[in-house]
């Protein structure tokens, strides 16, 4: 191990992951059962305590909910080891979106049933942005912005607005690591800094990505991601 630093997998020890692509075959994450269980196995391994199912939903993947929860039933059934599974979604603002939060047609996340993992465009924000947010807040729902870091669009003077507007933060914990480039790297660490995180998560898509779990972050970015909780 480096000096002053830790590997990024051992934070996970009795940690939730909030945000993964586990759920096989419904969407670019996963894409059997098998390697669910696989990277399922791993978790044990590092001490996971427990996963929330995160499966994409978009125009372009419009994953039906009750389609969603047999699957997730179904990785139940297949998995019999420690890690609690729980299942929500990652929904793309668009006007699926829109559509499934008038019927109120959601996956929610948290265990109080009243958050949603949100996302947009890497490179583009979806129109009225502000305006999308502020609906799922009169909803009664709290988004969760999913890896606000990754976006090229937002500078740092854009982030701000959207904790005003009560809009939590999860923080990608591989861009500490460097895994999505410079940009996503020295937001992350600014806005860990300014203690805008609320929740972090892996956002596995393939098992591939635990071999790279042993990226060193530096000390002082691990305490601030430990100070959130996981």
């Amino acid at each position: 191990m480096l000096f002053g630093k830790k590997p990024l997998s051992e934070i996970w020890v009795g940690a939730t992951d909030c945000h993964s692509h586990i759920l096989p075959g419904v969407d670019d994450g996963v894409a059997d059962m098998e390697t669910s269980l696989k990277i399922l196995a791993a978790y044990e391994k590092l001490q996971i305590r427990e996963v929330w199912c995160t499966p994409h939903i978009m125009e372009d993947v419009p994953n039906k909910t009750e389609d969603l929860k047999d699957r997730f039933a179904e990785l139940k059934a297949a998995y019999q080891g420690p890690v609690r599974l729980n299942l929500a979604a990652e929904y793309m603002m668009d006007g699926l979106f829109l559509d499934r939060l008038e019927q109120d047609d959601l996956l929610t996340h948290g265990h109080e049933g009243n958050a949603l993992l949100v996302e947009t465009s890497y490179f583009t924000p979806p129109m009225d942005l502000h305006g999308i947010l502020k609906t799922v807040k009169g909803k009664g729902y709290y988004p969760i912005l999913a890896h606000p870091e990754r976006y090229l669009y937002m500078k740092m003077n854009d982030y701000a607005p959207l904790k005003e507007m009560g809009v939590y933060f999860q923080l990608n914990l591989a861009s500490l690591a460097g895994a999505y480039g410079e940009d996503a790297l020295k937001k992350a660490q600014k806005l860990l800094k300014d203690k805008a995180y609320n929740f972090i998560g892996s956002d596995i898509h393939r098992y591939r990505q635990i071999q790279i779990w042993d990226f060193r972050i530096p000390k002082k970015w691990m305490q601030k991601v430990q100070e959130i909780g996981l």
